[in-house]
């Protein structure tokens, strides 16, 4: 059963992934929560409190569940693919979560840079990537000078963009971005695409 704090803060992601933080309404978040404002406040402080909330909550999740991926478990070809899936399938399966990076982008990151969660939320993976990079070299599987920031930049690019930019991209290329045939050629193309230029030849 979903808390008090926890119902404000689902109904707040859904607002801000809808309208962006200008265009999110606190009035709208009590009426889909089912809350008081004084209850808002009381556990956010003000929009700007639960804004940063939402924010923080969509970076805890998506690296908390590339933690449940045991990376560290994994041979290291084994673990790219996994990785590539996950993050992959989490940009498609999570469309609030790309709403609200986007909308975040073009405040020039004005709540992100607040925030001492997200960086450290950051630390884990970005350590675990580095590691698993530098096993696969060791056991002859990926190639040397491959830098992690890199990769998770190039990765996240690859699966990001064409969920983002889905209706210009689909309305230029005359291609459906969400159909079903269209993202599982995506998918291999993206896996390709990553796991070649990480392969050691």
């Amino acid at each position: 059963m979903m808390t008090t704090k926890d119902r404000i803060l689902a109904a707040a992601t859904k607002e801000f992934a809808a309208h962006g933080y200008g265009g999110g309404r606190i009035e709208r978040i009590v009426k889909a929560a089912g809350v008081t404002l004084r209850m808002v406040y009381h556990y956010f402080g003000d929009k700007d409190g639960l804004y940063l909330a939402v924010m923080e909550s969509v970076y805890r999740e998506v690296r908390e569940r590339e933690r449940l991926l045991h990376l560290d478990d994994r041979a290291p070809e084994d673990a790219m693919r996994a990785l590539v899936d996950f993050t992959f399938d989490h940009f498609l399966r999570h469309p609030e979560f790309v709403a609200l990076l986007t909308s975040e982008n073009m405040r020039n990151a004005q709540t992100i840079r607040k925030s001492k969660v997200v960086p450290e939320l950051a630390v884990p993976i970005m350590e675990v990537l580095d590691k698993l990079l530098k096993r696969g070299v060791r056991e002859g599987t990926f190639r040397k000078g491959v830098d992690a920031t890199q990769l998770f930049v190039t990765l996240h690019a690859v699966c990001y963009l064409h969920i983002s930019n889905k209706h210009t991209l689909s309305a230029m290329l005359r291609r459906d971005m969400s159909d079903k045939a269209w993202l599982a050629a995506r998918r291999k193309h993206v896996k390709d695409v990553i796991l070649r230029y990480l392969l050691k030849e």
